[in-house]
């Protein structure tokens, strides 16, 4: 028994076909935000290797890099060899994979040892505000609900990807980003604009009622508005730090190896319990 797809790769190919330079500006954020990262870590890497939906428009932003990485397209089957590289970057792609774990894996087997991994993704807080209205106006208009915007996980969830991916000392870490929109609409078209329209597999195959876009708008416009019309939305920017296993990283003590109590390093007195 085949597992259902959470995402329909055709139609996500289809929607990053029609992408462009102005959508991608939290490409831009992220670019910043890893060169930010990486300038703070005590090792220099030589080899490093950028996983992108959009290789064409990250060869500008690349540059920037203290040394360039090659660039890599975001496939099923990611076209890196074995310890190729000593950083792995994977930029705004594992919300949508089917199989991210998969992707990690492919990620952390390309890394040579004490290699670094950073991905970054959308988390489960991004869009709140549309989900909410879409989720609204179509039970209102239709009485039921369809899959509109796919279902990325929690950071606690996302953190745990890289532990069964065998990646050492995991982190995962989350920041919101708020862009102010000039209008409900607006916010819609960028977001094709960007490559994240609806691509789940399991979507309405029928263009939306016009009756549920213009109750969500008004939905959206009625409670995040401002006084000139514009609308905030959210997007939940996460990312994943790990390392390819080496033994010269920190190990774990053995269970009962302590060799002073937590009551010692606090400075109390430690009261036993009663048998």
């Amino acid at each position: 028994m085949t597992t259902p797809l959470l995402t329909d790769p055709k139609a996500l190919a289809a929607r990053r076909a029609r992408a462009t330079a102005d959508g991608l500006f939290l490409h831009h954020r992220v670019a910043e935000d890893l060169q930010d990262r990486i300038s703070i870590v005590n090792k220099s890497f030589t080899e490093p290797a950028l996983v992108t939906p959009f290789p064409a428009f990250w060869q500008d932003l690349a540059q920037d890099f203290p040394v360039r990485p090659r660039l890599v397209p975001a496939t099923e089957v990611l076209d890196l060899e074995l310890e190729s590289a000593d950083l792995v970057l994977h930029v705004l792609d594992l919300h949508w994979a089917n199989d991210p774990v998969g992707q990690l894996i492919q990620c952390r087997r390309a890394l040579r040892p004490d290699g670094l991994f950073l991905g970054v993704l959308f988390g489960g807080r991004t869009l709140t505000e549309l989900r909410e209205c879409l989720g609204q106006a179509e039970i209102e208009v239709t009485g039921g609900l369809s899959p509109r915007i796919a279902p990325m996980g929690e950071v606690r969830d996302l953190g745990g990807l890289l532990q069964r991916a065998g990646l050492a000392l995991p982190v995962a870490d989350s920041e919101l980003v708020t862009v102010s929109f000039s209008s409900p609409y607006k916010l819609l078209a960028d977001l094709r604009a960007m490559g994240e329209a609806n691509a789940l597999a399991g979507r309405l195959r029928q263009p939306t009622r016009r009756a549920v876009i213009l109750r969500a708008m008004a939905l959206y416009l009625q409670t995040y508005g401002d006084s000139d019309g514009r609308v905030p939305a959210t997007f939940e920017m996460v990312t994943l730090t790990g390392w390819s296993p080496d033994a010269s990283q920190q190990q774990p003590l053995r269970p009962g190896s302590a060799r002073a109590s937590l009551a010692d390093a606090l400075g109390t007195r430690e009261t036993p319990l009663k048998s």
